[in-house]
């Protein structure tokens, strides 16, 4: 009595779980929400391709002229810094002088939606 209760529950079980999972798999991807973030994610290198640390960088909207996210790279010279998600254009700034005494080049970047963006930032001469 007591095995035919068990395989009665153990079939149940197993039936609420087979139905659980197609029903999530029938379900459409949920739309980001409107506070997503993208993330632009770089390493900064130097002309002797070793990690920088403690280069500050600025990023600002394409067609801005002001700053609005700063970031530092750490001791293996990464730094991240979050953006709005969504289509937009944006430039970087690292905030260093080459040693021949040139500022750094910036960079352009590019987001499409809530993703990461990588990027190397090389402080050659």
């Amino acid at each position: 009595m007591k095995s035919s209760r068990r395989a009665g529950f153990a079939a149940a079980a197993l039936l609420l779980l087979i139905s659980a999972i197609s029903a999530t798999a029938a379900m459409p991807p949920r739309p980001s929400a409107p506070g997503g973030y993208a993330l632009i994610f770089g390493t900064v290198w130097s002309a002797d391709h070793r990690p920088v640390y403690g280069v500050h960088i600025k990023v600002r909207r394409a067609g801005e002229k002001k700053f609005r996210w700063e970031a530092t790279s750490d001791h293996r010279g990464e730094f991240g810094i979050r953006v709005p998600s969504g289509k937009a254009d944006y430039i970087l700034v690292p905030e260093v002088k080459l040693p021949n005494g040139k500022p750094a080049p910036t960079q352009a970047i590019h987001v499409d939606e809530d993703e990461r963006v990588d990027i190397g930032v090389h402080l050659e001469p």
